[in-house]
């Protein structure tokens, strides 16, 4: 399975794309999107738009991990981070892929084992679970490859939770039985 991770910003938008086979997870490529300050807002998020469908379009990833969106005290920061949330959302569904968002501490709980874990020891734990030399940078890239990660660990509980609830409505996949009285 092909993941991409998005941490949302209209400045930097981080992206990653990472292969996930079993349980292992490795690195395709990984950077950022950005934008300059100067430039109107609406060209900005068409500028997101345009270079998130050039990436899904060259890696061709399945499936999209997006951060949520954290309560910032700057309304006008975290309503443009929200409209390019919305924008690469929107580019990851019109590629066809399945998106699943993730708040900042379900991606630092699913990384770190901590809610609260700061950003070093996600940095850390993105280069250790990718096999990296070092950790991506900008951070954005990493923030995102974290997104991924966190992403690939819940569809394999969700599949796992799937398979067990199969098992339970007696539906077995083929070439499965019960044994009883062992």
């Amino acid at each position: 399975m092909r993941i991409i991770g998005i941490d949302p910003g209209y400045a930097i938008m981080g992206w990653a794309v990472l292969d996930l086979e079993g349980n292992h997870f490795k690195a395709v490529d990984y950077g950022v999107v950005t934008t300059d300050a100067g430039v109107p807002m609406s060209l900005r998020l068409q500028h997101l738009y345009a270079e998130l469908l050039a990436i899904i379009g060259q890696y061709k990833p399945g499936e999209a991990g997006i951060e949520e969106l954290f309560f910032n005290t700057n309304a006008k920061t975290a309503i443009g981070v929200g409209e390019a949330r919305g924008v690469a959302m929107l580019a990851c569904v019109n590629s066809g892929l399945e998106v699943s968002e993730y708040t900042p501490l379900q991606i630092k709980q699913a990384l770190v084992g901590y809610g609260r874990a700061d950003k070093k020891q996600v940095q850390a734990m993105v280069k250790a679970i990718l096999n990296l030399e070092k950790s991506p940078r900008p951070d954005d890239a990493a923030d995102a490859a974290a997104a991924a990660i966190c992403h690939g660990h819940s569809r394999l509980g969700r599949k796992q939770n799937e398979r067990l609830q199969e098992l339970l409505k007696g539906e077995l996949p083929k070439g499965f039985k019960i044994r009883k009285g062992i």
